[in-house]
C-alpha cells in the first residue's frame, strides 16, 4: 500500500484524525485518492499542505483564507498574488490593533473613576425596581 492512512497522516502532523476528516469535508484538503480496499491514502504532498494549514493559521489566517490560498497555490499562484494576501492579512492586523489599543484606553479611563462614583454604578445594580 502506497501512501499514509489518515492515522498515520494525524500521527505525522499532530492533527486528530477529526481534524483532517473536517478539511476534506470543507474542500481544505482534496479528497485523497483511494486503495481497491477504498482506504484513503495520502501521498506526502499531505503532509506540506497540513504544514502550510497549521502554519498560516498560526499567523491569524482563518481556513476560508487558507482554503482560497491553497486554491490559488494549485493553479499556480505567482509571488505577486501571494504578497497581496500577505499585505491584506497586515491590514487587517493593523486594524485590529488599533481597535484594541481604543479599548484598552477606555478601559485605563475607567479605572481613573472616581471610588465614589464606582459604587454608585454598583448600587444602581443592587437597587430593588420599584
Amino acid at each position: 500500500m502506497e501512501g499514509m492512512t489518515r492515522g498515520e497522516l494525524a500521527k505525522k502532523t499532530g492533527l486528530s484524525m477529526a481534524t483532517i476528516r473536517y478539511y476534506e469535508e470543507s474542500g481544505i484538503l482534496p479528497a485523497p485518492r483511494r486503495s481497491q480496499g477504498g482506504y484513503r491514502l495520502y501521498s506526502d504532498d499531505y503532509l506540506v499542505k497540513i504544514k502550510f494549514i497549521k502554519d498560516t493559521k498560526s499567523l491569524g489566517y482563518s481556513l476560508k483564507e487558507i482554503q482560497e490560498v491553497l486554491h490559488l497555490l494549485g493553479r499556480d499562484m505567482d509571488a505577486e498574488t501571494l504578497k497581496e494576501y500577505v499585505r491584506g492579512k497586515i491590514a487587517e492586523i493593523d486594524n485590529k490593533v488599533e481597535s484594541l489599543r481604543s479599548i484598552q484606553s477606555m478601559l485605563k479611563g475607567l479605572l481613573k473613576t472616581p471610588e465614589a462614583d464606582i459604587h454608585n454604578y454598583l448600587d444602581s445594580f443592587r437597587k430593588p425596581e420599584n
